[in-house]
């Protein structure tokens, strides 16, 4: 296949300690110092990048939490209110609540809820690298901002229900569905308000209301240092530039992207769809979202989505699989992801495309968005099985593309 990256612990730990010191929320100063870092970076590995600037809200809170108590309150009024009319009210603003939380997760267009919130600039970071004139293109994703922390992200809560219940992460393949609630609630309390049940718009209420002190919760915790989640991504660019710096693909290009704003429901990759997947042919372009591959086992995921699962397209997900039994990397098998990260995108814009992850023995990130995600407690050899499958698929496909 040619190439073939060297492992470099130390390096890998320099860089990844380097990024996680810089405080970069989505859409912020901090984000786009985190950006020009890595342009600087990636002009050092021989791949020289632009950072394109767009437009964000740089939350998820915000819109998700407001949606929450507008449907908390409507439930509230509707089990004062003594008339048809107060009912009906409530339950259009129930209705109202449970769309536009529907439509703000990816892949959506999520423009009803952030319409009248105030916007800032997010910063996409791009190398373009192999020939210019090539037919086919492979797409490296990654993101360089890191999440706010939260009571909801405690790891005590999978390590609980492992303790309590020991073979619910053994039956289960899936994440929950934790946003489900979150559009059944002001569901039920529209539903509740028109069939004149108090037992279900009190029990929306409630949920609603649950939810709408989580994302204050979250909104107000401090950014955390994103060593796993996702500095780990983005060190495995640069090892990617160096490697195809040193031995370039013949013919196909290959775009390393680094997004801003993937942790505020992937604003970044949204924006990047909206500049670029025009002139990126769905036959001809292959996209590899890389996120949080610092935990002890390295994943392909096998589908991911909020409200429905998203298959990954059978053909792309046998080639990865069968180049990492050809390295002798083993993965973590048949997960699936109740959530989204950048690769949702553009699978559900049409494109071949893996997402790479890594998970814990409770097939969750190891350090998930919580304080203790620094550079010191991300798995450096995960991390490098990472960086050597990523190259390995990238000269496949150089060789020859998917049939």
């Amino acid at each position: 296949m040619g190439g073939g990256y060297e492992y470099n612990g130390e390096r890998f730990r320099e860089e990844l300690a380097e990024l996680a010191s810089i405080e970069r929320p989505s859409a912020s100063p901090g984000e786009r110092l985190a950006a020009e870092w890595l342009k600087e970076r990636l002009r050092e590995a021989g791949a020289p990048a632009r950072i394109e600037t767009e437009r964000a809200l740089g939350s998820y809170w915000w819109p998700l939490g407001l949606a929450s108590a507008a449907a908390a309150l409507a439930g509230a009024a509707a089990l004062r209110s003594r008339g048809r009319a107060g009912r009906f009210a409530a339950a259009a603003v129930a209705a109202v609540a449970a769309a536009g939380i529907a439509d703000d997760f990816p892949p959506s267009p999520r423009r009803s809820l952030r319409r009248g919130l105030p916007k800032r600039e997010t910063f996409n970071v791009v190398a373009d690298l192999g020939p210019q004139d090539a037919e086919r293109t492979i797409v490296v994703v990654a993101h360089h901002d890191a999440a706010h922390s939260g009571l909801i992200f405690s790891p005590a809560l999978p390590e609980t229900i492992h303790r309590f219940f020991p073979s619910f992460f053994e039956d289960n393949d899936t994440s929950p569905a934790m946003m489900w609630p979150a559009v059944g609630a002001p569901a039920a309390v529209a539903l509740g308000s028109l069939l004149g049940s108090r037992a279900l718009i009190g029990l929306g209420a409630a949920v609603s209301a649950g939810y709408a002190a989580a994302m204050a919760d979250i909104g107000s915790r401090a950014v955390v240092p994103g060593a796993n989640d996702n500095a780990t991504a983005v060190v495995l660019l640069l090892a990617l530039a160096r490697a195809l710096a040193e031995s370039p693909t013949e013919s196909t290009r290959v775009w390393l992207v680094s997004t801003g704003s993937e942790e505020s429901f992937s604003e970044g990759m949204k924006a990047f769809g909206e500049r670029h997947f025009g002139e990126l042919p769905r036959e001809s372009t292959f996209f590899l979202c890389v996120d949080t591959v610092g935990s002890p086992h390295l994943n392909v995921l096998r589908g991911e989505g909020f409200m429905r699962m998203n298959e990954y397209p059978a053909d792309a997900l046998a080639l990865i699989d069968g180049l990492a039994e050809e390295l002798g990397i083993w993965l973590f098998p048949d997960l699936r992801l109740r959530n989204g990260t950048d690769g949702l995108e553009a699978l559900a814009a049409g494109y071949p495309t893996v997402t790479m992850c890594s998970v814990t023995e409770l097939k969750t990130p190891a350090n998930y968005h919580w304080p203790t995600d620094t550079a010191e407690n991300v798995d450096y050899e995960t991390l490098a099985d990472a960086v050597r499958l990523s190259e390995a698929l990238i000269r496949r496909l150089d060789e020859r593309w998917l049939s």
